[in-house]
């Protein structure tokens, strides 16, 4: 390490006194050598800073440059010396047999049953390489595990530390222990993994809706299987990523947080997969719900001779909003029949019907949401009745009752945040008003405006570009998802006919 220079001597002083003023209060010794001005170890000045970052009360901030490796060591060390340990963190909080209800405590033991957190996944030519964190007792290489998310069983055929890219194989790995793991193959990031004979779940990662979608399909016939690998691969590293084939127009159809995203998605699957593919412009992932509560009934009578099919349901569907307010993001199931006028035995399959007649609603087919759909009522047939006819019944009865329920589309509004420089501030945000944004907060930080609003994604597409142009390439932009509202009337219109 090179000396403090002469002139910066003083400064550097009076700013060690200050810092030992402030982690006194922490450490006992260290405050009894500050008070006698008695020199002061690095180890005691190192374990009051510890103490106060552990207690939540200071918080360190070291000097860097990544691009030139100028204090990255320092900082890692600074890891090490000041950040909480897992003894230091209170028990994390597992679910047996991912009963929400059955809470159990998971703590840092290397000798209670074992749970382990799968949180990153990364595929090479040697396989899906698995990043998982042990919060209880001992992982080792040759070991079977269960996974309740998946309920299935794994095998870690080799166990690794990683120090960047490098990996040192290694046979276990207590509580406390980030390793990376060969062998699993239908495990996801967030899921658990624990012993084989125990039934433990860690609380599941709650990923982001996806707001944006195109479609992707491969140049030739040859690539065709090479895409369903690589959008595999995507899948298990990326859980923001998701994708499905369209039966009606037979493309598929990837999706994620925003046109970045997809960009990067593509880009991967191109430079890294090796799939030469084609794309369509990225569409909005719309989504409908319903403004008003409707009731009817969906019968389903096939007879051709023989057993026939009967099936027949009463349903009433009214809105299901979440406790902010806005539409719930899934849509909830009711079997309200008291009695026996359909068996039992063929709930499951009219909520299955439910689900699919959600799937796609009646004004342009998107998803819809934010529905609560009770069965009333209903009736059967002892011989031709089955889980096909009520099933079919319940998507009649869906494709009748969403059209009389007032069905709004809803689309999705991005949490965007704006730095750019001052004599810029106006401009930048007349342009996200103009874009139907709301600008929630505006201040000044380090010298530059920091924004913040809220605006529709569908008049995000391209800001990248006109931000730079209109702050001669000095404005920069973050969003994220934040919810989905409803459409305006005369942008409704729009995106019916197809013109937004």
């Amino acid at each position: 390490e090179e000396e403090i220079p002469a002139e910066w001597a003083s400064q550097a002083a009076d700013l060690r006194h200050t810092m030992l003023e402030a982690v006194a209060e922490f450490d006992e010794e260290l405050l009894d050598l500050y008070l006698h001005d008695k020199p002061i170890p690095e180890e005691v000045i190192r374990r009051a800073i510890r103490k106060g970052t552990v207690a939540n009360k200071i918080n360190p901030v070291l000097v860097g440059s990544a691009l030139k490796n100028m204090g990255v060591r320092r900082l890692l060390d600074a890891v090490v010396y000041y950040l909480p340990s897992p003894l230091d963190r209170p028990p994390a909080v597992g679910f047996q047999g991912g009963n929400k209800n059955q809470q159990i405590e998971v703590v840092c033991d290397p000798h209670k049953p074992l749970v382990a957190l799968a949180f990153k996944v990364v595929s090479d030519k040697h396989g899906d390489l698995y990043f998982l964190r042990i919060y209880q007792g001992t992982l080792s290489k040759g070991v079977r595990v269960y996974n309740p998310n998946r309920k299935t069983k794994e095998n870690i055929t080799r166990l690794f530390h990683m120090h960047a890219a490098d990996r040192f194989l290694i046979d276990s790995a207590g509580a406390g222990d980030i390793v990376a793991a060969l062998g699993l193959k239908d495990t996801l990031t967030g899921d658990t993994l624990c012993d084989s004979k125990e039934d433990i779940m860690l609380e599941t990662i709650t990923f982001p809706e996806t707001v944006i979608s195109m479609s992707i399909e491969p140049v030739s016939a040859a690539e065709r299987n090479k895409l369903g690998e690589a959008l595999n691969t995507l899948r298990k590293e990326d859980p923001t990523f998701k994708y499905k084939y369209d039966t009606e127009t037979g493309q598929t159809i990837i999706s994620g947080m925003g046109e970045l995203h997809l960009e990067i998605l593509q880009n991967k699957l191109i430079r890294d997969l090796g799939v030469k593919v084609r794309v369509g412009k990225p569409r909005v992932a719309y989504k409908e719900a319903i403004l008003k509560a409707a009731e009817g009934e969906g019968k389903f009578i096939r007879q051709t001779g023989g057993r026939g099919q009967y099936g027949h349901v009463v349903i009433r569907i009214e809105p299901l909003f979440a406790q902010d307010g806005h539409y719930a993001k899934e849509n909830e199931f009711e079997n309200a029949i008291i009695g026996g006028s359909i068996p039992k035995e063929y709930i499951p399959a009219i909520e299955n019907g439910v689900m699919e007649g959600l799937s796609s609603g009646s004004l342009a087919g998107y998803p819809v949401v934010g529905v609560k759909v009770t069965l009333l009522d209903g009736s059967f047939h002892a011989v031709d009745s089955s889980e096909l006819a009520f099933e079919q019944a319940a998507i009649i009865a869906l494709r009748d009752l969403l059209p009389k329920a007032d069905p709004v589309i809803l689309e999705p509004v991005m949490r965007v945040q704006v730095i750019v420089p001052e004599q810029y501030f106006g401009a930048v945000q007349g342009n996200l008003v103009s874009k139907r944004g709301e600008i929630t907060n505006s201040h000044v930080h380090g010298g530059v405006r920091v924004i913040d609003a809220k605006v529709p994604l569908g008049e995000m597409f391209g800001y990248s570009s006109q931000i730079r142009s209109a702050t001669a390439g000095r404005g920069t932009f973050t969003m994220e998802p934040l919810n989905y509202e409803r459409v305006p009337e005369q942008v409704s219109e729009k995106i019916l006919m197809g013109s937004y």
